[in-house]
């Protein structure tokens, strides 16, 4: 019975001899490279970003959105919220102030010619006694009179003033800024602006001691929704 021889297997050898397959990956090229560690950087400087501001936005989603009691404020919320302008004041004793040196506080504005009478006089009080009444929680809000003109200030009431704020800043800069409500005048209201300098909310006009209590509740829950990241002083 014939059979066939199988077919010799390749040796060693003949193995060796076999070209070898190299499969080629090209190098990145610098420009591609380059590219992509900008658009990293880019994400990195955002995180950085939304991690600095979060405390910040977290307060105001708080205040705002969480919290149903926001809805109810005794003061008046303002939307869009206003920025410092950017201007100068001059205190009572001659010295330009720019009005971007009162941001990192709270302050509790009001706004009445330099002769301050009894509305002005009745505010500058109510301001002082709110900030008093937060306990020790007051070394967080500044109490601030702007003065929109040009009349001076009497002896008397500067003595009052201890512990306050006193600028006087042109009316044209404090009217682009705040504005009272319809039917009302800039001198009845007390206006509330944050930390970053931002005018947030308007109380009620001519507040009266037996509505400050109102304002004070305001003035507590801006200061509770603010604590993780607004601190006493600048």
């Amino acid at each position: 019975m014939n059979s066939s021889s199988p077919s010799p297997s390749p040796g060693p050898q003949a193995a060796a001899d076999q070209p070898l397959g190299l499969t080629v990956h090209g190098l990145p090229s610098p420009e591609r490279a380059s590219s992509a560690a900008a658009v990293a950087g880019r994400w990195r400087m955002l995180l950085i970003l939304l991690v600095c501001a979060a405390p910040v936005i977290a307060s105001y989603f708080t205040y705002y959105v969480i919290r149903p009691e926001a809805r109810r404020s005794f003061g008046e919320l303002i939307e869009p919220q206003r920025p410092l302008p950017v201007a100068s004041g001059l205190s009572l004793d001659g010295p330009s102030v720019p009005l971007a040196s009162l941001q990192k506080q709270w302050l509790l504005i009001s706004v009445a010619g330099g002769a301050c009478d009894g509305a002005c006089q009745n505010h500058l009080y109510l301001q002082r006694q709110l900030r008093e009444s937060l306990g020790r929680e007051k070394e967080r809000l500044d109490w601030v009179w702007l003065i929109n003109d040009d009349a001076p200030v009497a002896p008397e009431l500067q003595a009052a003033l201890r512990g306050a704020t006193v600028l006087r800043v042109s009316s044209a800069t404090v009217s682009a800024w705040l504005e009272p409500a319809a039917g009302a005048a800039l001198s009845d209201h007390l206006y509330v602006v944050d930390p970053l300098g931002h005018w947030m909310m308007r109380m009620p006009p001519r507040l009266t001691i037996e509505s400050a209590g109102k304002a004070k509740r305001d003035l507590e829950r801006l200061l509770r929704a603010s604590n993780s990241w607004d601190q006493p002083g600048r």
